[in-house]
């Protein structure tokens, strides 16, 4: 197993007080941040570092050099304001405060643990100034932040950072249109344009075209930038505080996985044959290595070059497993009992016998089509996409409108089967959800990400509420299979025998252990079955 390292808190003040010029501490700070950044990912075992990396530059400057925060606390009505829109950059901005002192070491090296720091920004962790993870509500926030201070007349101005595919989300173009013509001149959006999404390049999901074009049209004052140079930060964001009477947009075009080579965009989508690798997960031992290695060999070549001696790194502890618990209120638990706790993942997924199902069922049916919101890789239906191109939609991050279309198409005799995660899904496009309902069309809704298992990415990722909104819609049937077998029933079921709507809830993870079903077993939706004759056990469901 790899030894895991950490950037203590003394090297960064030590850096920062040095007399070394003030843009390359900063560009030194940033690659420490990466490499905590790394750290912190790799001990969690997920985490999204491509966009950390991305916006690294910009965040330090933000922190370091731009804004009042630190300096007048978090509490203080009158500090400036920064929150990320598309959150998945947090373990970035959760280093870049750790170095300033804000986290400790072992809340750092939390991150997606329980009672640690949240897998996207959540209030309940410091320095977090509003929840996301659900994208394209980033510039509405911050547009009631920025109106709040001055209707409350509180100082500070509020920087939001939005990605680049997230520009894709609806929300995103009713407030591009609301804010200027509500003169809202305290907030400045800033877009981490990396040209990547989850792992493949924007112009291939949804070309956004010329965006400086698109912001000025609506009423934006808009200044470009390159995103990794501390100079021209500094003075687009001078620039944008001294505009009145409009807010502003910086389009900081940056690279996507900044600061290891492999990582970076272009060369890691050669890597990955046209596939990002980055996006989200942990790197393995060796990838995690040679990343670290490069990213701290190039600090300590800077910190030569200003007369600083090497970093000082120290070790962190291996994370401690907690033990099962082999007693319950004073009664030992049975050696069955232990069995099942100490029971590990298995190597079967739910979704990717959906994926497979949905291939072998478009050979049969012609009229079924695959609708994505840029999750083919999670929803696994990359092969549907590879065998059946001219039956594939990418809609990009879009499910209100996803759903809509899909309402038209089965309007005009098609099957569609729309996929996302259950959480944005089911609540985000309810309405239209609803109205397709209204016309009696059928449609298939691949739920994934189903339920609060995997926990990791945060509560803007577990659906609790996907069971209840689709109760409510008429004509409407929830399927959740239990193993990889009833999964490509359910499928048949879906596609050759109901007449209804169908909600198909899947686990995104392996399954926690092999079910077996019996032998003969007819799936019936409803209908239970015997798996294991025993009194041991009472099942309320």
């Amino acid at each position: 197993m790899v030894e895991l390292k950490l950037i203590p808190v003394e090297e960064f003040k030590r850096v920062r007080n040095s007399s070394a010029d003030k843009y390359k501490k900063l560009q030194i700070i940033a690659d420490m941040c990466r490499a905590n950044t790394l750290t912190e990912v790799k001990r969690a075992g997920s985490g999204h570092l491509g966009s950390s990396f991305s916006a690294m530059d910009i965040v330090v400057w933000l922190y370091y050099e731009e804004m009042n925060t630190l300096k007048v606390g978090f509490d203080s009505p009158d500090r400036d304001i920064y929150f990320s829109s598309k959150g998945h950059d947090v373990p970035g901005l959760y280093a870049v405060l750790h170095s300033l002192g804000e986290i400790p070491d072992h809340m750092l090296m939390s991150l997606r643990r329980l009672n640690g720091l949240n897998g996207h920004p959540d209030i309940g962790n410091r320095g977090m100034e509003a929840n996301s993870g659900s994208l394209g509500m980033g510039i509405s926030k911050g547009r009631g932040m920025a109106w709040a201070k001055k209707y409350n007349n509180n100082g500070g101005h509020v920087f939001v950072m939005t990605g680049d595919g997230e520009l894709q989300e609806g929300q995103n173009y009713e407030a591009l249109h609301v804010t200027p013509h509500q003169k809202v001149d305290n907030l400045t959006v800033i877009v981490d344009d990396n040209k990547v999404q989850s792992d493949k390049p924007v112009a291939e999901i949804i070309d956004l075209r010329n965006l400086v074009e698109k912001f000025t049209a609506f009423g934006w004052h808009v200044i470009r930038i390159d995103g990794h140079d501390f100079r021209s930060i500094e003075k687009a964001i001078a620039e944008a505080k001294q505009i009145k009477g409009k807010p502003q947009i910086i389009i900081a075009d940056t690279i996507k996985g900044r600061g290891i080579s492999f990582m970076e965009h272009p060369a890691a989508l050669e890597i990955g044959k046209g596939l990002y690798p980055w996006h989200s997960g942990a790197p393995d031992d060796a990838a995690f290595e040679a990343g670290f290695s490069e990213l701290i060999q190039r600090i300590n070549a800077d910190l030569a070059a200003v007369s600083l001696d090497p970093l000082h790194l120290t070790p962190v502890e291996p994370e401690v497993k907690t033990a099962s618990p082999s007693m319950l209120e004073g009664e030992p638990l049975s050696q069955a009992a232990l069995d099942r706790l100490s029971v590990k993942p298995t190597d079967e997924y739910v979704s990717r016998a959906y994926g497979q199902a949905l291939v072998e069922l478009a050979a049969q049916r012609k009229d079924i089509v695959v609708l994505d919101a840029d999750l083919s890789s999670d929803c696994k239906v990359r092969d549907f996409e590879n065998t059946y191109p001219d039956r594939f939609i990418e809609n990009g991050i879009a499910e209100q409108d996803m759903v809509s279309m899909a309402a038209g198409l089965a309007r005009q005799g098609l099957l569609p089967v729309v996929n996302s995660f259950a959480s944005f899904l089911a609540s985000r496009a309810n309405e239209q959800i609803y109205n397709a309902a209204g016309e009696k069309s059928k449609i298939i809704y691949a739920l994934h990400y189903a339920g609060l298992i995997p926990a990791g990415p945060g509560k803007s990722h577990q659906s609790l509420r996907d069971i209840s909104l689709f109760s409510a819609l008429p004509n409407c049937t929830i399927l959740q299979p239990c193993s990889a077998e009833e999964t490509r029933m359910a499928m048949d079921y879906a596609v050759n025998k109901s007449d209804d709507v169908i909600a198909l809830r899947l686990i995104i993870g392996p399954s926690p252990r092999r079910i077996t079903l019996p032998t003969g077993y007819e799936f019936k939706p409803g209908v239970g079955c015997q798996l294991t004759a025993g009194k041991d056990a009472v099942m309320f469901a």
